[in-house]
């Protein structure tokens, strides 16, 4: 039997006195192409649990696995290079740049060329200049971006700059891409595209591992989904069991149930 995807056993992390993650048992399994959601209320742990994923802190205590690999405690970098990606709530661009430049400089994790050669136009690095811009191109196809390849940042919606991120986690070549609040901010409209375009991702064989508020996309996007409440994960199934759930609802209590899609 085929180790899971990603792994998260015991996890758990202390900040002083505060535990903002306790006991965390997480698993991502095959086949690829899953969407699995982590929910739950302002506080639960969301957050902390995705940049311990993703390296960005370290476990007070648990383990973390990719493909039954210990990456517990490794740099972001190094994670990203074997296959987990993290994508930011925040849509980080430069301005001046277009939207197929974001995504060309987000490829040079996969640059071949090295700094000197990079400098004074060696083959090599024209190669890599040649096949980075045709997969930038490709993915920004995949993203429904292609209409704005060639325009800058500063001119695209936010509901393009949220793809536009996700495009650029993508260039990173992810086996699984962490997608942190992807749908923040958007309009009806464009969460469904957004939602859409995720699908399409998945289905081109990226595991998908999204932390989001919007309870209706959650419901519409997830194979399973993973309930956070005070640090503590309370529930785990798929969206109707947990619309059915007890827990889930007692935790949520004081909500609109249209809100929150339950």
């Amino acid at each position: 039997m085929s180790a899971p995807i990603l792994e998260a056993r015991h996890v758990t992390k202390r900040f002083g006195g505060l535990m903002a993650n306790e006991d965390i048992n997480l698993t991502l399994t095959a086949p690829v192409g899953q969407v699995v959601s982590v929910i739950g209320p302002n506080g639960a742990g969301k957050s902390t649990l995705f940049k311990m994923l993703a390296g960005y802190l370290k476990p007070s205590s648990g383990q973390i696995l990719l493909h039954g690999q210990t990456i517990t405690g490794m740099s972001p970098h190094r994670i990203a290079r074997l296959g987990l990606v993290r994508t930011f709530q925040e849509t980080t661009v430069f301005p001046d740049l277009t939207a197929m430049e974001h995504v060309s400089l987000a490829h040079q994790l996969h640059r071949e060329a090295h700094d000197l050669e990079v400098i004074f136009g060696l083959p090599r690095a024209r190669g890599d200049e040649i096949r980075l811009s045709e997969s930038a191109r490709e993915i920004l196809e995949l993203m429904e971006l292609g209409a704005v390849a060639d325009t800058e940042a500063r001119h695209l919606p936010q509901g393009l700059l949220r793809l536009l991120g996700m495009a650029m986690g993508l260039a990173a070549r992810p086996q699984v891409l962490l997608l942190d609040e992807p749908y923040a901010g958007l309009n009806p409209d464009e969460t469904t595209r957004a939602v859409n375009i995720t699908r399409k991702v998945a289905a081109s064989g990226v595991s998908i591992l999204l932390v989001e508020h919007d309870m209706k996309a959650v419901m519409a996007i997830s194979d399973r989904i993973h309930v956070l409440y005070f640090g503590k994960k309370i529930a785990e199934g798929t969206p109707e069991e947990i619309r059915l759930d007890p827990a889930v609802i007692e935790a949520y209590l004081g909500k609109e149930d249209e809100e929150l899609g339950l």
